[in-house]
């Protein structure tokens, strides 16, 4: 069995860089990778999505494998992955349509959820039927199924209107029986087992059995292999980090007993710690993963290899002590013709907004189209929540950024029809903010640069259409440019360091709000992110 005292050990000296049988793989520097993903060779390189996203589960349905990833505020919430060999993927859907459903403190009008709101979960593949529960830490728990990925999937249905608790779990037995796991954080991280409706809508909560406390013990994943139930999940411990863990059992009620660690915190690779743990079509087991320390890009995507010793999945490298770590490259899981990819790009041509965008916060549906000029997105300005706060005015749409080498992101921007007190443009968010955008006073538009909220205004615009730009690499450093033509661009503004915060890494956004009244609305022709 593998003793704490030598897990200390060998994270203090991965800390500090000394080296260790077996261990002589590819090592590359956090955040300065110039591949990933699939490899010309038939390997890929970790990370796989390096971009946010974050507490992962993953199932395999068929030849299709799909991931939820957490969301907090923004909307639709929870993000729906699919993927055909486990390193490349495509969004499929946004399963929450509606974020007020849990509390209106999720709508424009109040905006009171920031880093909170729809958290970790669990997606499950029952009888024909696709099942997500999930927490948040301020309302409880809830589900909602669908027999389709994409949908329709139903109203949520609230399990535990409680506030405390977080990364659930469910499973159902050969025998139909259900089970349902959480971790009620507000009182030292216990983790409880309580019987499920089988059809997923209700909990007993009189039926609470205690499995799991202390350490900060979340990330719960409840699986069947073989004859072994195992509740995966993570702990934290000081001066060594967050790793991976298992408890096991005959049975899915319990009693879990056997306990070993599964890997070790791996610092170097900013802890890989929450994910789900699936049996490809190639027979292998995997473990996809976010990586738990975020930085400005997030918590970002990596497909570790598992191997079963002693009836244990072991994570990733195996060193000889029969602990796993940090792996940076393995063979693909499948070869596929077809190489899916995370959307990015959009020239808004659909009646409805492509599944990389996400709101910040639920929006107020009358004041954006899609179809009062086709082939153009409407955002119409009204007043923030705070003055002159960008993170407080509604309609924000975002999506994620990517920590790569070079990202460019230009919008095309008919500023025609804005009003006097109006703003509008190109910015990231995260726990703070920077911008480039439009300021419209005394019936004249100027540039105006935003870091923080701290305004720097630029020239006269004198024409409709203005594009803008971001650019940065993988230090994260965004410098914003304008053009007039479309082709000739000039920066403007002090570089921005992108940053971490609320738990979520850097997205990239359009904006725009009024701070005198609701007047004033911006076309957007298209975003191209490259």
């Amino acid at each position: 069995m593998f003793t704490r005292n030598f897990h200390f050990a060998m994270s203090i000296a991965i800390a500090v860089g000394l080296s260790f049988p077996l261990h002589a793989q590819e090592t590359r520097q956090w955040g300065e990778w110039t591949s990933w993903g699939e490899q010309p060779d038939g390997t890929y390189y970790n990370p796989i999505i390096p971009s946010d996203y974050s507490d992962l589960d993953c199932i395999r349905v068929g030849d299709d494998y799909y991931a939820i990833s957490s969301t907090m505020q923004f909307s639709p919430g929870m993000t729906l992955l699919h993927s055909r060999d486990l390193v490349n993927w495509e969004i499929c859907t946004n399963i929450i349509a509606d974020l007020t459903q849990i509390s209106p403190e999720l709508g424009w009008q109040r905006m009171n959820r920031r880093g909170r709101g729809v958290w970790a979960g669990t997606l499950r593949y029952h009888n024909d039927r696709f099942y997500l529960f999930f927490g948040t830490p301020d309302e409880g728990y809830f589900m909602t199924s669908a027999p389709k990925a994409e949908g329709p999937w139903e109203p949520l249905t609230c399990l535990l209107n409680e506030p405390g608790w977080d990364d659930c779990t469910a499973a159902w037995d050969e025998k139909g029986n259900a089970c349902f796991v959480g971790t009620h954080f507000a009182d030292g991280y216990k983790t409880y087992l309580f019987k499920m409706s089988s059809d997923g809508k209700s909990i007993d909560r009189r039926s609470a059995k205690l499995i799991n406390q202390g350490n900060h013990r979340e990330a719960n994943k409840l699986i069947k292999v073989g004859d072994w139930w195992y509740l995966v999940f993570s702990e934290h411990q000081n001066n060594i980090g967050r790793y991976v863990m298992a408890k096991r059992s005959k049975k899915m009620m319990g009693t879990y007993k056997e306990e070993r660690q599964l890997a070790l915190a791996s610092y170097e690779a900013n802890e890989p710690n929450q994910g789900g743990i699936i049996q490809g079509k190639d027979g292998n087991w995997y473990f996809l993963t976010h990586h738990g320390k975020g930085d400005w890009s997030g918590r970002i995507v990596s497909l570790l290899p598992v191997n079963w010793i002693e009836d244990w999945p072991i994570i990733g490298e195996v060193l000889p002590e029969k602990i796993g770590t940090m792996k940076w490259q393995s063979p693909m899981p499948a070869m596929e013709e077809e190489k899916l990819h995370i959307q990015r790009s959009d020239d808004f041509d659909q009646s409805q907004l492509s599944a990389q965008w996400q709101w910040n916060y639920q929006p107020r549906a009358e004041k954006f189209s899609l179809t009062e000029r086709p082939g153009w997105l409407r955002l119409k300005a009204f007043q923030p929540i705070e003055h002159n706060r960008l993170l407080s005015a509604g309609n924000t749409l975002t999506q994620r950024s990517f920590c790569t080498p070079t990202n460019s992101v230009t919008v095309k921007i008919d500023i025609s029809r804005m009003a006097d007190g109006q703003k509008a443009g190109l910015c990231h968010i995260s726990s703070q903010s920077s911008a480039l955008g439009i300021i419209q006073k005394n019936g004249k538009r100027y540039l105006e640069y935003r870091n923080n909220d701290n305004p720097t205004l630029g020239k006269e615009i004198l024409q409709s259409y203005i594009w803008l730009q971001s650019k940065w690499g993988l230090d994260g450093k965004s410098q914003f440019y304008y053009s007039l033509n479309g082709d000739t661009f000039q920066a403007f503004g002090e570089p921005y360091q992108m940053i971490w915060g609320n738990y979520r890494g850097d997205r990239i956004g359009i904006y725009t709000f009024n701070d005198q009244k609701e007047e004033g609305w911006i076309d957007i022709d298209y975003l191209h992110y490259q």
